[in-house]
């Protein structure tokens, strides 16, 4: 547990906290985490990963009040399941069929079946919002956790 949260949450703060001393003097910036759903809902036997990502997004919620006077914004986007990552292709996949005694294409199939618009997210679908977030047009917009998830949450 405790590698999992000095990654996912202290390692998060740090680069927050980096980052955040330039912004403060420039007074403008953008800070954004790639955080989970997991950060949004628990997480089935992974509960470190869950704490660590809830962990984040409250670290987001307080860094955005601590900087707005410094005209810094800071957000969170929970990406859900990328299905064709390397993390996924090269290992998840061949792990949860084993243990479940499925092919790969069933498991792929089961965590798409889990999403309403029927498919996992794309590194796309996660640096839309990104780029959005980063942009003047969200420039009102700050402290919040944005699911990109095809609505499974």
């Amino acid at each position: 547990m405790e590698k999992v949260v000095d990654v996912n949450l202290y390692g998060y703060f740090l680069c927050a906290r980096e980052a955040a001393k330039v912004m403060v003097q420039q007074k403008s910036g953008v800070i954004i985490q790639i955080n989970s759903k997991s950060g949004k809902k628990g997480s089935f036997r992974n509960s470190a990963y869950a704490a660590s990502k809830f962990g984040g997004i409250g670290l987001t919620q307080s860094i955005a009040l601590d900087l707005a006077p410094y005209g810094v914004r800071v957000n969170a986007i929970c990406p859900g399941n990328l299905l064709d990552s390397p993390l996924w292709r090269d290992s998840l996949y061949e792990q949860y069929a084993r243990k479940w005694g499925l092919t790969v294409e069933q498991v792929r199939r089961k965590y798409e079946d889990q999403v309403p618009l029927g498919r996992g997210c794309t590194y796309d679908d996660v640096t839309n919002l990104l780029v959005f977030l980063a942009s003047d047009e969200a420039s009102y917009i700050t402290g919040e956790a944005y699911s990109v998830t095809g609505g499974q949450l």
